[in-house]
């Protein structure tokens, strides 16, 4: 409404739409609501005052900070009429050479961008409906709630989170383009989102994405709602992708890795034991996903996935059993004792940069 900044903008504005700390914050479900609505309310006022408006996702590659590898798919999954051909995103991590490391694989991906974004301009999509908006609302207070009071508001989290993953020492092996803390000190709060999944993500346990989600998918199952949330996965397509990667991360992660760690590396009896709550809520969440789906196996009809997990899983199990032992003589490795040390450090990286790019989606 301020003539001077329409006349700066010559009635063109960007907007970046970030993911990483919302979803860290809230959880991936609720943010993703969140960043839908926001969309949506931003479009309106930009219509409402003439400005030509273009969203800045700034995503990385895991699920946990806005990724989605089936990117024809995510750009559909965007509230109607918030692309209208135009979309800028970020790629970060092994995401980039994933997507862009060779010509013909930069080509396909550019194929498939152009492909979306001209689809998601002619393809009708449906319009949430009132109905859709309260269970929307009501699943991302449950899931946030649900994901909070074990984040932010159990005492065990942060000790746990800092002795079962490689968290501390990713801040000394320079690996990232930022520090992993914007402060020295604090939890989980005070952590850059890239590191906080990235830990997650090597010990397979992959917590950011799904924490939460079962429990509200569960509880909207067993009420007089269910039959609208089994409604909403089948005729609305963004919900369903949410759902759908979702399960595509349950797919991909193993507890029983992370129980490895667990063993190897916890030594507090209050962070076991909060390990093998977080377990048991994946084992729910599990459960909750495959009923909302109808699905037997977790990502059934992804052929694809499926295939590519059973030839790597058994490589990366490998290179996790390793990291697991590699952190644990480290923690116990004499200061004093640099050589050792130094092989330790190496003996790390090459394995987190191993797991990295066999899970994929990283970044």
């Amino acid at each position: 409404s301020v003539s001077a900044y329409k006349g700066i903008i010559g009635g063109k504005q960007e907007v970046m739409i970030g993911y990483s700390d919302s979803a860290k914050d809230a959880g991936r479900l609720a943010a993703s609501w969140a960043q839908y609505e926001t969309q949506e309310a931003l479009v309106e006022v930009a219509k409402k005052h003439g400005i030509d408006m273009t969203f800045f996702h700034g995503k990385g590659g895991t699920v946990g900070r806005g990724g989605n590898p089936a990117t024809f798919n995510a750009i559909l999954a965007h509230a109607p009429n918030t692309i209208n051909s135009q979309f800028r995103v970020t790629e970060q991590g092994e995401m980039i050479n994933q997507n862009f490391g060779f010509s013909d694989r930069a080509e396909r991906t550019m194929n498939i961008f152009t492909a979306a974004v001209l689809s998601e301009r002619h393809i009708p999509r449906p319009t949430p409906t009132p109905e859709w908006r309260d269970m929307m609302k009501n699943i991302s207070d449950i899931s946030c709630a649900a994901y909070r009071s074990i984040v932010r508001e159990d005492e065990r989290f942060v000790p746990y989170f800092r002795s079962a993953t490689p968290e501390l020492e990713l801040s000394e092996l320079n690996i990232g383009s930022r520090p992993a803390k914007r402060k020295a000190t604090g939890g989980v709060e005070s952590l850059r989102a890239i590191p906080w999944n990235f830990s997650w993500t090597q010990t397979r346990l992959n917590l950011p994405t799904w924490l939460g989600v079962g429990d509200a998918i569960y509880q909207i199952l067993a009420s007089s709602d269910g039959d609208t949330l089994r409604q909403m996965y089948k005729e609305w397509g963004s919900f369903a992708t949410t759902i759908d990667l979702v399960e595509m991360v349950l797919a991909k992660s193993e507890p029983s890795i992370a129980a490895h760690y667990d063993h190897k590396l916890v030594h507090e009896d209050k962070a076991k034991e909060l390990g093998q709550h977080v377990r048991k809520i994946h084992a729910e969440t599990e459960a909750a996903v495959l009923d909302l789906t109808g699905h037997s196996e977790l990502s059934e009809d992804n052929v694809v996935l499926r295939r590519a997990l059973q030839v790597r899983n058994p490589y990366c199990d490998c290179l996790n059993i390793l990291q697991a032992e590699t952190l644990q003589r480290l923690r116990s490795c004499d200061e004093g004792n640099e050589e050792v040390q130094k092989l330790l450090k190496d003996t790390l990286l090459t394995t987190i940069t191993g797991v990295a790019n066999g899970m994929g989606n990283t970044g």
